[in-house]
């Protein structure tokens, strides 16, 4: 791999064309370098080695059984106290209709998160899996943060173990990555005082995968985090990946400033956001894919991270909250033939894929989508 980028990264493009890891103190240059160009370059090189051409979205729906939370995270604008007129909460036939609407428009997985309920009882949450997986046995439920699996568990007088086993067997497919934030305690304290911390939240994930379950990964960043806190973080879910190798994909999460106590005014850039992306592409070798989360970037940057490491922009979404109530500018939703669309602009070839980014459809250049 004789790619032009500056001298200084000369022995690291050597490294990356031998198939050699990476360590933190070159995942910190290539943070620090400026040369957008040249970290693309890394990045796309071995992506293509990985995943071909191909790009991939799921068909998947979102939606939020509460907003009602015991935790009051500085930075989340989606959480709600019970005294708050705009908060919410959904019964299980409610969540099961929902379902059955996904269901006959051809979505795959339903992704499923919440606040930390104050009242709601362990039952509804075991309801909700068993009546959900009953819709049809095909759709494939991501449901639950690491934190709401600890709530449960305290919730239910139950161990970690016996909470992620309980809901397996009920019809539970995956954990979502998110509560990740930033891994670095000082500053989780000042972003999400009270969330579970980073061993937790790595222990977790690590139970899960020692049942056999997958789960994707996270980290939000653009706010009080240095460069070295995000490379950190990236080594805390590359050492649990080596130890385990249940994580399906990593997604870097854009903070989105508005409508929260946090003292940051504008959004990571599109600069921070595809330097993020090559990096994490370039560090995490042993993470098969890496996700341009359109909800958070729009998707015009999204296709352009198609050329920096990533080789996934996520789903159809419809009804996403979190990100939307924090100022996110994004559409709603992506219709399949929008994504497929986005993916071929950017000279990729679209995959339909299912939770476990495995493809079910790949769509050549003759072939049109699904109206």
């Amino acid at each position: 791999m004789r790619l032009f980028v500056p001298e200084s990264l000369a022995d690291i493009r050597d490294k990356l064309a031998l198939g050699q890891r990476l360590d933190e103190a070159e995942a910190l240059r290539l943070f620090e370098c400026d040369d957008l160009n040249a970290l693309g370059q890394l990045a796309d090189e071995v992506n293509r080695r990985k995943n071909n051409n191909r790009a991939s979205y799921i068909l998947n729906r979102y939606f939020n059984y509460s907003n009602y939370c015991i935790l009051s995270c500085q930075f989340c604008s989606f959480s709600r106290k019970k005294r708050d007129a705009n908060g919410f909460q959904l019964a299980v036939p409610d969540m099961v209709l929902k379902a059955k609407e996904a269901l006959s428009i051809g979505i795959t997985e339903l992704h499923i998160v919440g606040g930390l309920h104050p009242s709601l009882p362990y039952s509804y949450y075991t309801d909700m899996v068993q009546s959900l997986k009953a819709v049809d046995d095909r759709l494939q439920l991501k449901c639950f943060t690491a934190v709401e699996i600890m709530f449960l568990a305290k919730r239910s007088k139950k161990n970690v173990i016996d909470v992620l086993s309980e809901l397996k067997s009920l019809g539970l497919d995956s954990l979502t990555g998110g509560g990740a934030e930033i891994f670095n305690q000082e500053v989780r304290d000042r972003i999400a005082r009270g969330k579970e911390t980073a061993e937790e939240y790595l222990d977790v994930h690590r139970k899960w995968h020692e049942l056999g379950g997958r789960s994707t990964c996270t980290m939000l960043y653009g706010h009080l985090e240095t460069l070295a806190n995000r490379v950190d973080h990236m080594r805390q879910l590359r050492a649990l990946q080596d130890e385990t190798g249940g994580f399906t994909g990593f997604i870097p999460l854009p903070y989105q400033p508005e409508n929260n106590e946090i003292p940051v005014k504008h959004p990571p850039t599109g600069f921070d956001s595809l330097r993020t992306l090559a990096v994490a592409r370039l560090y995490l070798d042993n993470f098969d894919h890496i996700t341009a989360y359109w909800v958070g970037l729009g998707m015009n940057l999204a296709q352009v991270a198609l050329n920096y490491g990533a080789d996934d922009v996520h789903g159809t979404i419809i009804e996403e909250k979190i990100f939307h109530m924090a100022g996110a500018g994004s559409p709603q939703l992506q219709t399949e033939t929008e994504m497929i669309r986005a993916i071929r602009e950017a000279g990729r070839v679209p995959v339909q894929r299912d939770t476990f980014y495995r493809p079910i459809h790949e769509w050549q250049e003759d072939a049109l989508a699904p109206a």
